[in-house]
């Protein structure tokens, strides 16, 4: 791992984990269907296990730790999405809270613009209704 992974260019796991907090705040806040998409043991609260699994993988597909691989095995993310309907609405809800942690922890400049364009591609990937 360097500094020239998106892990090493966002300050490292504590910033990370501060997007994925930042992303499930939105999302419980802003997108309720979105929301309910999720395990949600207290209705429209997201589950500490979900939030800690995608900050595991977050930290990992950027370039950190690979704990997410220890712990859970590869990520298979279109057979572990298959289950969830994810449509045209759902795709951009996501990436509306993806860009809302994104804003509201500061990633600006060349990395920004690199999460972005990386964010939409994954999440565009996962649909897998037409609509």
């Amino acid at each position: 791992m360097t500094d020239e992974t998106p892990y090493g260019l966002l300050g490292g796991r504590e910033r990370v984990l501060a997007i994925v907090t930042a992303f499930y705040d939105a999302m419980e806040r802003d997108e309720p269907e979105l929301t309910a998409l999720h395990d949600c043991p207290t209705p429209g609260r997201v589950s500490p296990g979900t939030r800690e699994r995608f900050g595991l993988f977050l930290v990992g597909w950027l370039g950190g730790p690979q704990e997410y691989m220890e712990r859970h095995g590869h990520p298979r993310l279109r057979m572990r999405h298959a289950r969830v309907p994810i449509d045209v609405a759902m795709r951009d809800a996501w990436l509306r809270c993806m860009s809302t942690a994104l804003d509201h922890c500061a990633v600006e400049g060349p990395v920004r613009g690199f999460l972005d364009q990386r964010f939409a591609e994954v999440a565009d990937f996962l649909r897998n209704r037409a609509e």
